[in-house]
């Protein structure tokens, strides 16, 4: 049986938080607190700064911050945990007094995760989808947190059909959740677009999207700026927003709940669009 992706989904969050999926999409702002990510690193490198970004955010429309401390683009000088930790828990702790925004916590360390639910976290959202470090899940059991469990193809062997990969990496992903205690709803799912994937895989991923409700999970869509919209448009990183804004609608119509982006406005006005339609479109099947 495949999951309805526009029916209201209650996503339960840390700290007694709930946010309903499913009849609108809900955007999720990326606020990086790093000098190095791949198209706004150096941007906000210290707490101020990505304090003041992460509230224009939700000025623009943002519902959920996704705050994070190490970039995840290929060949990124890893950080410590320290450092990671003190980039971005003075940031979630100011935003949890001064917002009443959801924030997300984006790290695949455990111990990061937890500290950063006490400073104020309601999502962790790991890029490595409970691989890295399993122990993460028990975090987000422990806290009730909400969980964001991303797809990636890095460092393993892919298998050749992009939604068959999905599901054999995903369910793996899922047994850990379940194994550790997280419930199934606290858990959102993310296909890793741009992670391992090159042009003719994102694509591919993004015409079959549809495929994805199998998994049964509301789905979270992160294409901004990534590279194969370069490949599609020309463009460079810091271009590629009104082509991410059409990603935004064509997954939105697909089914896909939450959209991580770089630049929310553009993504509100584009999210507003695809869910008229929706709605104009269920009216007539009435």
């Amino acid at each position: 049986m495949m999951h309805d992706p526009f029916q209201s989904f209650d996503w339960h969050l840390g700290h007694g938080r709930r946010l309903a999926l499913g009849p609108a999409g809900v955007l999720m702002a990326i606020i990086n607190v790093t000098p190095d990510s791949f198209s706004d690193g150096g941007l906000d490198r210290d707490s101020a700064g990505a304090i003041e970004r992460a509230l224009r955010a939700v000025e623009a429309g943002a519902g959920i911050l996704d705050i994070g401390g190490e970039s995840t683009r290929p060949g990124a000088d890893p950080v410590s945990a320290a450092q990671e930790q003190d980039r971005i828990l003075p940031v979630i702790a100011a935003l949890s007094a001064r917002t009443d925004a959801i924030i997300s916590v984006d790290t695949y360390r455990a111990e990061t995760a937890r500290l950063a639910v006490a400073a104020g976290a309601h999502i962790i959202n790991d890029v490595h989808g409970l691989q890295r470090e399993p122990d993460l899940a028990k975090v987000a059991a422990d806290t009730g947190a909400g969980l964001c469990i991303m797809h990636t193809g890095r460092d393993r062997e892919k298998l050749a059909d992009v939604i068959a990969d999905q599901f054999h990496f995903l369910k793996r992903s899922l047994e850990i959740a379940t194994a550790a205690g997280v419930a199934t709803d606290q858990i959102v799912l993310d296909p890793g677009f741009g992670f391992a994937k090159d042009t003719e895989e994102n694509l591919a991923l993004m015409a079959r999207f549809g495929e994805l409700h199998g998994l049964k999970a509301p789905l979270l869509a992160g294409t901004s700026r990534k590279r194969f919209i370069g490949a599609v448009t020309g463009r460079e990183a810091a271009e590629r927003d009104v082509a991410t804004a059409a990603t935004t609608v064509l997954l939105r119509m697909a089914g896909a709940a939450v959209f991580r982006v770089h630049d929310v406005a553009i993504n509100r006005d584009a999210l507003l669009m695809a869910d008229a339609m929706l709605v104009a479109r269920n009216k007539g099947q009435d």
